[in-house]
C-alpha cells in the first residue's frame, strides 16, 4: 500500500488519475493534450510516462497494447482499500 501513497503524493500524477478517471482508455498523447490543455502541466511525455509507470507500479493504472499505441486505463482498487481502511476504523 505504501506504493499507493507515493504514486498520490505528486500532483501531476493525481491530474493523471483525474484524467483517466473522466475518461479512461487514453494513450499518451491524448493524456498529454489533456494535461497541457485542462490544467497547463508542460511536462514532456518521457516525464509523463515516468508518472505513469509510478501510477502503474501502485496498481492504480495499467497499460495495453493497441497496435503500436499505449492505451492506458484506471484501477481505483488500490483507493478503495485505503478509504475502507479509514472508514472502518471510524465505525467500530
Amino acid at each position: 500500500m505504501g506504493d499507493v501513497y507515493k504514486a498520490l503524493a505528486d500532483p501531476t500524477r493525481r491530474l493523471i488519475l483525474d484524467e483517466l478517471a473522466e475518461r479512461d482508455g487514453q494513450s499518451l498523447f491524448e493524456l498529454c493534450g489533456r494535461l497541457a490543455m485542462r490544467h497547463d502541466v508542460t511536462s514532456s511525455r518521457q516525464a509523463i510516462t515516468q508518472h505513469i509507470a509510478v501510477l502503474e507500479e501502485a496498481g492504480l493504472v495499467s497499460v495495453r497494447r493497441s497496435g503500436r499505441t499505449r492505451i492506458h486505463h484506471l484501477h481505483t482498487e488500490p483507493l478503495r482499500e485505503i478509504v475502507e481502511r479509514w472508514l472502518t476504523a471510524r465505525e467500530d
